[in-house]
């Protein structure tokens, strides 16, 4: 797999589209930290660390929905292996005018945009949700 954060993005993407409530993926330190993110911001219910069939470590992600309707509309990967995409602590995009978040991979670890702006820090914007 080449990208496994892209693919962590389109499993939860794909759920909601079917309505599940729940979805598994492979466990890793980047998806961990940034499901940590989507879930301080209320973007999901929130994960658990679990093992597979198999004996695989895996993530399973409860998600979150408002009247029916997903709690997230638009979820989409920036920066990917091929195409690295960076910004300074001044430079981070917002998302809607801050109703939703840019995912940021800075020194201080992965955080939201805000976050990011008031710790002044840059770094690797790896999605944006909405």
């Amino acid at each position: 797999m080449n990208d496994p954060l892209g693919d962590m993005l389109t499993r939860i993407r794909n759920a909601q589209l079917r309505g599940k409530s729940t979805v598994r993926t492979p466990a890793s330190k980047l998806r961990a930290w940034v499901l940590d993110v989507l879930a301080d911001e209320g973007y999901i219910r929130g994960y658990e660390r679990t093992t597979s069939v198999e004996g695989h470590p895996e993530l399973e992600i409860q998600l979150k929905y408002a009247s029916g309707e997903p709690a997230i509309r638009e979820l989409k990967r920036i920066s990917t292996p091929g195409r690295r995409v960076y910004a300074g602590a001044k430079e981070i995009p917002s998302v809607r005018n801050g109703l939703g978040v840019s995912v940021v991979s800075t020194p201080k670890g992965v955080m939201s945009d805000a976050n990011a702006r008031a710790a002044n820090v840059g770094g690797e914007v790896l999605c944006r949700v909405f």
